[in-house]
């Protein structure tokens, strides 16, 4: 009898059954002879960081694991399709090109990535990485110079001076060492490593090369393809930038220089930010923004409790309802930068400004260029976003899903940040190997690294009423609050200023957006994200445990705020603690 086997958690060839069950038996008596410190031993030595370290092993072990229990049986798929060179084939090394690769090799695919530029993407070189290293040095400069907060714990400190270079070394040598460490983790798992920009020429096939380069490049095949190629910032028509006093992020994580007044396009994550460490750094900032308020993307009541602590006590002021439509770059300390401002409405100009230098935070445009979509009969979208369904299949210009190739990530535009796209990445691996999985991105976390943070999953408060208008159920949502003045951990540090905001059906007890703005708020939103994930609802997360005193008290406030109309089944009796064994106590 002929049948199909999976082992570990990818489908294999076909084998004999018989066949299958000694391989099957004589992997795992090998696999049990080698344990966890002898396969990490195999690991390529370095420097890599805890989290790295941890990663690495989990998935060089996962994958020793999926290899061993299957060598003997395992013609992998590459195999079972000999006309393939790989399995898998990812276009672009991003975060989300990483995890996708991570969990493509523990599921036992031969697979290759392809990469014109940096291993890491974006974040790793030109985003969120380096940005932490900017915000994490200039934040300590504040709570330096903060001389009110450090005397109310006893500290005096005069004289606090920092240097613009170290600063910007800190951020690009972090940079540097994760994309080390990211390139020996791919190697380190037996990922090809393909250098140059990727083309599409054909169903399951890609040529790649760098330009003026005659001995990079190539053709290889494979049986699914996914395109991981990020984006690049985005800049309004009539925005020349010159990298120097016009900007974009890109530009700003160098800290080339710190200018005395400098205007930001854009109140979202990124201008945020970027205020926050020039504000630290002793620059002015002007804030300009197309809608009506600043930080349009947040919950309303949390956007305006962070701008009374993250914006009016700074150097900060804003411009709202008006877009730049004209910016003439300057010249740095001798020229300044002139902007016209034009009313969003009646399309008049209202104001100029004249400032040192001007940073464009508009958002991120996807990076598609020279993939030859149309080979496939794919377009993109007006925004330049390949479209997808839900599983991350690229869909023709019918609608209808191009076999074998997916797109993750900032170029799908469904929700663009670095850890969705390594989420998408996982769930499109599961989805090619067999395995459906739909990732629902409302249950996907998102922060902005201010000091202090602003995090949140979910729907705003104004988005969940929305719904529920539409929807019928509008006396069904609640919303509870509670504030970090409560909290003896933020109350210890001197920190006390946020809240925290849960929305939810107090019918069913779903959770439908927690928004968190606070001290290490891009911390404790995870137990509501992860919550959300797993379906809990109120009436289960009520009795979840924190430690005493913790920040994450916040959030056991929180929930336990939460009330229900009536319970699902009112026959039913509280949960009772089963008894643990002696011995297991702590």
């Amino acid at each position: 009898m002929v049948t199909a086997h999976a082992l570990g958690s990818c489908p294999v060839a076909v084998l004999s059954e018989v066949g299958a069950r000694r391989s099957v038996k004589a992997a795992r008596a090998r696999h049990g002879r080698a344990s966890l410190r002898e396969q990490s031993s195999m690991l390529p030595q370095s420097n890599l960081t805890s989290l790295a370290q941890a990663q690495l092993v989990r998935s060089y072990v996962g994958s020793q694991r999926i290899r061993r229990c299957s060598r003997a049986c395992t013609v992998v798929r590459a195999q079972a399709a000999q006309k393939y060179d790989y399995d898998l084939v990812i276009v672009g090394a991003g975060v989300g090109g990483h995890g996708a690769a991570m969990h493509a090799i523990e599921s036992g695919l031969k697979v290759a990535v392809i990469e014109g530029h940096d291993i890491g993407g974006t974040c790793v070189n030109r985003g969120c990485v380096p940005s932490k290293a900017l915000l994490a040095a200039s934040g300590r400069v504040r709570d330096m110079k903060n001389a009110h907060h450090l005397k109310s714990i006893g500290i005096t400190v005069s004289n606090v001076e920092f240097e613009r270079q170290p600063i910007a070394d800190h951020a690009s040598q972090l940079a540097a060492g994760i994309q080390q460490n990211l390139k020996r983790s791919l190697e380190g798992l037996g990922v090809d490593i393909l250098i140059g920009a990727a083309k599409l020429t054909a169903p399951h096939t890609i040529k790649y090369n760098l330009p003026g380069r005659v001995d990079v490049g190539g053709e290889v095949t494979a049986k699914d393809i996914m395109l991981a190629t990020g984006s690049v910032p985005f800049v309004p028509p009539g925005i020349p930038i010159d990298g120097k006093t016009v900007f974009t992020s890109d530009h700003a994580l160098k800290l080339d220089w710190i200018p005395k007044w400098i205007a930001i396009i854009g109140s979202g994550y990124i201008g945020l930010e970027f205020s926050d460490v020039y504000t630290a750094l002793g620059s002015e900032v002007t804030f300009i923004e197309a809608m009506d308020k600043l930080m349009p993307g947040f919950d309303g009541e949390i956007a305006k409790m962070a701008q009374r602590v993250l914006v009016n006590p700074r150097h900060i002021d804003w411009h709202t309802g008006v877009l730049a439509t004209k910016v003439t770059p300057g010249v740095p300390g001798v020229k300044p930068v002139l902007i016209e401002l034009t009313d969003v409405k009646t399309k008049e100009k209202v104001d100029s400004l004249e400032v040192d230098a001007c940073l464009v935070a508009t958002g991120r445009a996807p990076y598609t260029h020279g993939l030859n979509l149309g080979a496939l009969g794919v377009e993109t979208d007006r925004r330049g976003f390949v479209p997808v369904n839900e599983k991350m299949q690229v869909l023709d210009t019918k609608g209808k899903t191009v076999p074998h190739l997916y797109c993750i990530g900032d170029a799908n535009g469904k929700y663009m940040l670095a850890h969705a796209a390594s989420a998408q990445g996982i769930s499109a691996v599961e989805n090619m190997c067999g395995r459906e999985h739909v990732l629902d991105h409302s249950t996907v976390p998102a922060a902005c690294f201010t000091h202090p943070e602003v995090s949140f999953v979910g729907a705003t408060e104004e988005q969940a009423r929305e719904t529920a208008q539409k929807k019928g159920y509008s006396d069904k949502v609640a919303v509870v609050k509670t504030s970090f003045k409560a909290n003896t951990k933020a109350l210890a540090e001197k920190e006390s200023d946020g809240m925290a905001k849960m929305i939810y059906r107090k019918d069913t007890g779903e959770i439908l957006g927690v928004h968190i703005f606070g001290l290490h708020a891009a911390d404790l939103i995870h137990e509501a994200s992860n919550a959300m994930a797993t379906h809990q609802r109120v009436q289960d997360i009520k009795f979840n445990v924190h430690s005493h005193p913790t920040l994450s008290e916040v959030l056991d406030e929180l929930f336990k705020q939460g009330h229900l109309e009536k319970m699902d089944r009112p026959d039913a009796k509280p949960a009772v603690a089963q008894k643990m064994p002696q011995q297991a106590r702590i």
